[in-house]
């Protein structure tokens, strides 16, 4: 399974969501996300998506409603980053 988390124009995620593995043609990231953005965005979702990590294997912590992204370090963190 592939995860998505939601990110407004502050940064702020807003929401995660699971996304199916052949709705990604089975690919890894970062070749997955454009692909995975594309479905959500074909499913009515709106707003900037990324692809994160439930294990961390990319993009540091597995964000939850209330985290941050941190764009300068293609992270997302538990704190707000200026």
């Amino acid at each position: 399974m592939a995860h998505f988390a939601q990110v407004n124009a502050n940064n702020l995620v807003t929401a995660v969501i699971v996304v199916a593995n052949d709705a990604i043609d089975g690919g890894n990231y970062p070749e997955s996300e454009p692909i995975g953005q594309a479905f959500l965005a074909d499913c009515g979702l709106e707003g900037e998506w990324l692809q994160c990590s439930y294990s961390g294997s990319f993009r540091g912590i597995f964000p939850g409603v209330g985290s941050f992204y941190d764009p300068a370090l293609d992270v997302f963190t538990s704190e707000e980053t200026p």
